[in-house]
């Protein structure tokens, strides 16, 4: 570890920053403890590695030196200290979160010296600048969006569904990408709310639906079955009547059994216009078409949605699974999510698994679905043909 590294405690108990003080600085850290909100804010700089903060503070508590940070665009690690109860420390650290910084970590005060070395050996490297996904400083421009559904510019990608009990791959999820010609590759929270906003979402729609059913004939998991083929539909896709008879005749030309497609909607734009989407859905599922609830969780309404709509399927969000392990506020969500789906009679999907101990935990609860990039990222149709290849390769073995 080098000198240079810098480390920012503010604490209004003394004896508190002196502690911390001691210990980064036995571990070879530069540290600075101050009691003081503006001291704190002017020792602040571009170089400092992590920041310990305390959330009951006299005068300027935690919670506003955290709106601060947030101006200030700190890109340094924050953890979080308090004696408060567990869940303020939670709540905390997810509104730290809304505001863009790096929380990576929690100590509830009393802590012991060998928690605070830990957290501090963990985090206190440099802070690493964030994964930017190409295109990101990229301005979409209306024309650039039109020539692009004109020329054929948009590809589709693939990430496997996995059966929990078995571990067979049981179907894919069909993700749109923009092959700029310049630019690269580029994702889709750059281009599809500009897409929706020039009315082009329902052209980019039916480009992933025709190329997704056209190529998941090609992907096989060894059994024989057809693989289930999920497309993300826009909200704004789901207010015109003609959505199920396009959807049902596209999977005729190609061949697709209507009861092998899942169409997934984010639950937190449900409601808007719900008695057109609600004929929609019905349509949908009386064609046999599956419904899958996607983003489950982060929507205000989504208990009273869940009740009145057909779905077939619950997606968990991603941000419960990921927090799961050392949260048990985000555990407790997932475990009544699977029983609530389980319920009602829908197969539930944990998305965005990335270890072991989240796969271990979403088998522990009882979901039956797995997706994420602990088995793969999203792949193109080719690639994801050899990739079910080797995956069923390793299954048997």
């Amino acid at each position: 570890m080098t000198a240079k590294q810098r480390i920012l405690v503010v604490d209004d108990e003394i004896d508190v920053g002196e502690f911390v003080s001691d210990a980064a600085q036995a571990m070879g850290f530069e540290c600075t403890a101050t009691t003081d909100a503006k001291t704190f804010l002017d020792q602040l700089t571009p170089d400092t590695t992590l920041i310990l903060l305390d959330l009951i503070m006299p005068e300027t508590d935690g919670v506003e030196l955290l709106r601060m940070l947030s101006q200030q665009k700190c890109k340094a690690g924050i953890v979080l200290m308090s004696g408060v109860g567990k869940r303020v420390l939670e709540t905390a650290e997810q509104l730290a979160q809304v505001l863009g910084l790096s929380i990576v970590g929690r100590l509830q005060k009393p802590f012991r010296l060998a928690e605070l070395e830990e957290m501090l050996a963990r985090n206190a490297e440099p802070a690493t600048s964030p994964i930017v996904q190409p295109g990101a400083q990229f301005i979409t421009h209306n024309e650039q969006l039109r020539r692009a559904v004109e020329r054929n510019e948009f590809v589709v990608h693939y990430q496997p569904l996995i059966d929990i009990a078995t571990g067979r791959v049981t179907g894919v999820e069909a993700l749109a990408r923009w092959q700029h010609p310049e630019r690269g590759l580029i994702f889709p929270d750059y281009f599809i709310g500009r897409m929706e906003e020039l009315g082009l979402i329902d052209e980019l729609g039916w480009i992933v639906a025709n190329r997704g059913m056209s190529d998941v004939e090609q992907f096989e998991n060894g059994d024989g079955k057809a693989l289930m083929l999920s497309v993300n539909a826009s909200v704004y896709s789901l207010h015109d009547l003609k959505f199920p008879d396009v959807l049902v005749s596209i999977a005729e030309k190609h061949g697709v059994s209507p009861g092998d497609v899942t169409i997934e909607i984010t639950e937190t734009r449900l409601i808007k216009e719900l008695a057109r989407t609600l004929d929609i859905l019905t349509r949908l599922r009386i064609k046999q078409v599956k419904l899958s609830i996607d983003d489950f969780g982060t929507g205000y309404a989504m208990m009273q949605q869940l009740k009145i709509i057909p779905a077939t399927e619950l997606k968990i969000d991603k941000s419960f699974i990921q927090e799961m392990s050392g949260n048990d506020r985000d555990r407790i969500m997932v475990q009544k999510t699977i029983e609530i789906g389980h319920e009602l009679g829908m197969q539930v999907i944990g998305e965005g698994v990335e270890t072991q101990e989240q796969l271990d935990i979403l088998r522990e609860k009882g979901c039956d679905i797995a997706q994420g990039f602990f088995f793969s990222r999203p792949l193109p149709a080719q690639e994801m043909v050899s990739w079910l290849k080797t995956y069923r390769s390793q299954l048997v073995h």
